[in-house]
């Protein structure tokens, strides 16, 4: 038998799955994340993904699992599908981030070598951009851990899928605590999980920041986490370009209708080469109109090279997980979600101006 395959035939539950346009590739139920705790004390080829362009849940998830694996003696290597901001850059262990687009060969090599294939922060395996194919071929034990809707639990053997959970980040906490490795928690872990937070939580301001949040942070703090260096270095670390990019956007590209409660930000191809904007620059803008008085939905489009991208944000009890996936095929949470289209940024715009008025009885009352 090859040594590798050997190897996965050890790994309990184990199996092969071939294409995601096959009948045959997926697995009957996805178990509890519990029943891998056991695969922790073997040490085994592990390889850890997440969505394209990882914000900083994505990317803390991702590093303090991996610095929790490489304490218990797993060869763990960390995959991003698309590059990342540079605002993520002095997280620990992201020196060590394989881009995909950047590595392809020998990324494919590492995951179909690998036994153990953990997903972090993506609902389905298309989130993953152009390693979703090979990430669908592999044999190795493919592990979900996310909190987004609707999750393509038939590709997982094991996983836990929470939306009440502020952030992937949160979930990688309790996976280290009830796994009984809470010994681990160095402050590598704790900084790159305590940023992942504070990304998806808003620094604690928007409802998914639950008491078991602050429980988590209050044990942080308890083992001698310093968190403001974290908020600088999230929030405080951009270019001048960025911030003449927002004033231009926030002067010419945004629209409100007080009648729709609605903000509406759109930015094409020339505003982002004009400004020499980089990933991460356009992180939480979508966010500022809500600042507005009285606006309930926040929309923003970007002119990007492959499609056009949205990002929704709302209050109160505007779905912006449904509004995506309606009209602009994508979705995430109920007051966060993001969508994609082909089509050209003026249709992308007429469309959302028309589909709107739709939800006049939704958004009119605030």
């Amino acid at each position: 038998m090859n040594p590798a395959n050997e190897a996965k035939s050890q790994i309990p539950n184990f199996k092969p799955q071939t294409s995601l346009l096959s009948p045959t590739f997926a697995t009957a139920v996805m178990q509890a994340i519990n029943e891998l705790y056991p695969l922790l004390n073997k040490p085994a080829r592990v390889v850890i993904t997440t969505h394209q362009k990882p914000d900083p849940d994505a990317m803390g998830s991702s590093l303090a699992l991996y610095h929790l694996l490489i304490q218990l003696g797993h060869d763990v290597k960390v995959i991003s599908p698309t590059n990342w901001a540079a605002f993520l850059d002095w997280m620990p262990g992201s020196d060590k981030v394989l881009n995909y687009e950047a590595s392809t060969d020998k990324c494919d090599t590492l995951i179909n070598n690998a036994e153990l294939a953990f997903c972090l922060d993506f609902n389905t395996l298309g989130r993953t951009k152009k390693m979703a194919n090979v990430l669908g071929n592999i044999n190795a034990t493919r592990i979900l851990i996310d909190h987004h809707q609707e999750p393509q639990t038939e590709m997982f053997t094991y996983g836990v899928s929470n939306t009440s959970k502020s952030s992937t980040c949160e979930m990688i906490y309790d996976f280290i605590i009830q796994s009984g490795h809470g010994d681990k928690i160095n402050n590598d872990i704790m900084q790159c999980l305590y940023a992942g937070v504070i990304g998806d939580t808003g620094s604690f301001r928007f409802a998914s920041a639950s008491a078991t949040v602050f429980e988590m942070v209050a044990d942080f703090k308890r083992r001698g986490l310093i968190h403001t260096p974290i908020h600088e270095n999230i929030y405080d670390n951009f270019l001048e370009n960025r911030f003449r990019f927002i004033g231009h956007v926030l002067s010419h590209r945004l629209e409100v209708d007080y009648e729709l409660n609605t903000a509406f930000i759109w930015i094409s191809k020339q505003d982002l080469l004009r400004y020499q904007i980089k990933t991460g620059d356009t992180e939480g803008l979508v966010n500022m109109p809500l600042g507005i008085q009285g606006m309930k939905l926040s929309a923003l489009v970007i002119d990007r090279d492959e499609k056009r991208k949205w990002s929704f944000r709302s209050k109160g009890d505007f779905d912006c997980n449904t509004f995506a996936r309606k009209h602009f095929n994508g979705g995430g949470h109920f007051n966060a979600a993001g969508g994609e289209s082909d089509e050209s940024l003026d249709a992308n715009i007429h469309l959302f101006k028309k589909v709107i008025k739709d939800y006049k009885d939704q958004l009119e009352t605030f």
